[in-house]
C-alpha cells in the first residue's frame, strides 16, 4: 500500500476512534436559537432581500445548515462548527435526521421546513448547506428538486456519491443506501435537466475515499447547474468534515461574493477548483 494510503487509513481509523467518543453527544436534536434580541417575531424576508449587516457594517454571513451521514449524527461537524463560528459565523445549526429515515426526497422536505423556520427565526433570506456523504444528497435534492434554490445560495458536499457508489453491496438493505446506488431511480432524477437552478454547488472529493466507488462519484457534474469540483489529496472520507484544510476552503466559499443578495440564476458550468493539499 502506499504511503499516503497508509498514512490516510491510520487519520480515518483516529477519527473514527475520536469520532465514537463524541457520537453520544450528537444524539440529542440542537436546540435552534432563541429568535431576535427581545424576542420579537420577525417575518421571514422574500428571496433577493438584502442581507444584515454588523455593527462594524461588514456584511453578517448567511445561516449555515450542516447535514450529516448514513448512521452518523450531528456530532461529526464539531470542529467545522468551531472554525466557522471563529470566523464570524453566528448563525450555525447541526441538524439531525431520524436513523428510521428511509426515503432522501422525504429527508429532504424537512429540511425544507428547517430551512424556513431558520429563515423565520433569524429574519433572514436565505441559508448556505453543508452536507457530508448522504447530507449532501439531501441537501442537493431539496436545492435542485424541491424549489430549495430560492431559499439556498451555496451547498457544499463532502464525499456525497453524486452518481450514487456501489460499495458495500450487501448494505442495499437498507432503503437509504439503495437510494445511493448508481442505478437508483433517485440518482436518475438527479441526473435531469434543472435549468434556472440558482443554488451554487461545491463538491469535494478525495482519491482515498474508500466510501465513494468509484471515487469519481463524489463530483458534480451536470449541465444545468454551477458546480466547482474540489480535489482533496491525502485524506479519506471521515477526515473530510474534520480536517482544518477543508474548512479553510469551505469557509472561503461560504464567504465569497454575492453582491449582498440571493443568487441569481446565473450561468452553469463546472469548474474544476484549485485542490486542497493535505500532507
Amino acid at each position: 500500500m502506499p504511503a499516503a494510503a497508509l498514512r490516510s487509513t491510520a487519520l480515518e481509523l483516529a477519527i473514527l476512534a475520536g469520532h465514537l467518543v463524541l457520537y453520544p453527544s450528537g444524539l440529542t436534536d440542537e436546540r435552534p436559537g432563541s429568535g431576535p434580541v427581545g424576542g420579537a417575531a420577525v417575518e421571514a424576508p422574500g428571496p433577493g432581500a438584502p442581507r444584515r449587516s454588523r455593527e462594524d457594517g461588514a456584511a453578517e454571513p448567511r445561516p449555515v445548515l450542516m447535514l450529516h451521514g448514513f448512521v452518523d449524527n450531528r456530532s461529526v461537524f464539531v470542529l467545522l462548527r468551531r472554525s466557522l463560528a471563529r470566523h464570524g459565523w453566528r448563525e450555525l445549526q447541526c441538524l439531525n435526521y431520524s436513523p428510521l429515515t428511509c426515503d432522501i426526497r422525504v429527508a429532504a422536505e424537512l429540511l425544507g421546513r428547517h430551512v424556513e423556520e431558520v429563515c423565520a427565526r433569524t429574519g433572514r433570506d436565505g441559508v448556505d448547506l453543508v452536507g457530508h456523504s448522504l447530507g449532501g444528497l439531501i441537501a442537493r435534492y431539496y436545492a435542485q428538486c424541491l424549489g430549495g434554490d430560492l431559499r439556498v445560495r451555496n451547498v457544499v458536499t463532502l464525499g456525497t456519491p453524486h452518481e450514487g457508489t456501489s460499495v458495500a453491496p450487501l448494505a442495499s438493505a437498507h432503503p437509504i443506501v439503495r437510494q445511493m446506488r448508481p442505478d437508483s431511480p433517485l440518482i436518475a432524477e438527479l441526473r435531469r435537466p434543472a435549468p434556472g437552478c440558482r443554488t451554487r454547488f461545491t463538491s469535494f472529493w478525495s482519491e482515498l475515499d474508500r466510501l465513494m466507488a468509484p471515487v469519481e462519484t463524489a463530483r458534480l457534474d451536470h449541465p444545468d447547474l454551477r458546480t466547482e469540483n474540489v480535489r482533496v489529496t491525502g485524506i479519506g472520507h471521515l477526515a473530510l468534515p474534520v480536517h482544518p484544510a477543508v474548512a479553510a476552503r469551505i469557509r472561503e466559499v461560504l464567504a465569497g461574493p454575492d453582491n449582498g443578495r440571493a443568487a441569481g440564476p446565473g450561468a452553469p458550468g463546472t469548474v474544476t477548483g484549485e485542490p486542497v493539499r493535505v500532507g
